[in-house]
């Protein structure tokens, strides 16, 4: 298979991954804070990973590569906390489409700074894709005060610097970094919910929920990891960027959520720019 359609692929399992974790996570953080979700998730992601590198016995790679791992990490633990903060406070309208744009954006700038700009398809197809990102990611009847917007700001640089710095990981190295990433995130996070002597662990954290978020979560980063090795950052950010499509519909599905016509539409642009990008 042609390296670029694959990675193209990969970005679209990624968005789906991470897309199924953010319903997972969404259902759990009515229950749970922003702070001990990510933490309990991320603690869960660690684990797989530091089982998957021990059965695949992949040789250390070189330093530079667990730094930038360890900066996503970092980066993307700033991200979510921000984004799952922003819907606890209620400012979804805000939080979600602006930080969802800037997530997708960010890296199609730093790349055309850096690599140079793409086709006219596919520069068309990131337009789509981008409002797509942004129908996808409004909620119904959005009325989010602007007290959200640094949330939001936040919370679209973060994962953006997510994924700009997995794409700087060598081609040899795949598990090894996401390791290194999320054991900063979760001694970040383990910092923090310790300095503040919040509970780790109580009665009414759905555990199974969060496993599977964690696991969504690390799947998808290993997704993203192999796309960005084996395509262009532009494409997969775009494309990975298109999770809340998969959020919408498994809400759909499961919960029964009506889709806003704004969603539907966004499903169109999201088509169009998958489309656009692959020819």
């Amino acid at each position: 298979m042609d390296a670029s359609l694959l990675a193209i692929l990969l970005a679209l399992a990624a968005a789906a991954a991470w897309g199924a974790g953010d319903f997972s996570g969404g259902l759990a953080s009515r229950r749970v804070d922003a702070f001990r979700t990510v933490l309990i998730s991320y603690s869960v992601g660690l684990s797989a990973l530091v089982i998957v590198v021990l059965a695949s016995a992949e040789p250390l790679p070189p330093s530079a590569d667990l730094a930038w791992g360890a900066l996503s990490g970092l980066s993307g633990m700033v991200g979510i906390v921000s984004l799952f903060r922003g819907f606890v406070a209620g400012r979804m309208g805000i939080v979600a489409p602006v930080s969802a744009v800037l997530t997708a954006a960010i890296p199609v700038i730093f790349n055309a700074l850096t690599e140079g700009l793409p086709g006219g398809l596919q520069m068309a197809g990131f337009g789509f894709g981008l409002v797509g990102v942004w129908l996808l990611s409004r909620p119904e009847g959005s009325g989010g005060r602007p007290a959200g917007l640094g949330l939001a700001v936040l919370a679209g640089v973060g994962l953006a610097g997510f994924f700009i710095a997995l794409d700087q990981v060598g081609e040899a190295a795949v598990f090894w970094p996401l390791v290194a990433g999320r054991v900063v995130g979760c001694t970040a996070m383990a910092a923090y919910v310790l300095a503040t002597h919040r509970p780790v662990l109580s009665r009414e954290i759905p555990l199974g929920l969060l496993a599977l978020v964690g696991l969504l979560d690390a799947a998808g980063n290993l997704f993203f990891l192999l796309a960005t090795q084996l395509g262009r950052l532009d494409v997969t950010a775009v494309l990975g960027s298109l999770y809340p499509a998969v959020t919408a519909i498994l809400a759909w599905l499961v919960l029964k959520e009506r889709m806003t016509h704004l969603q539907v539409a966004g499903v169109g642009a999201a088509v169009a720019a998958i489309v656009l990008i692959t020819l």
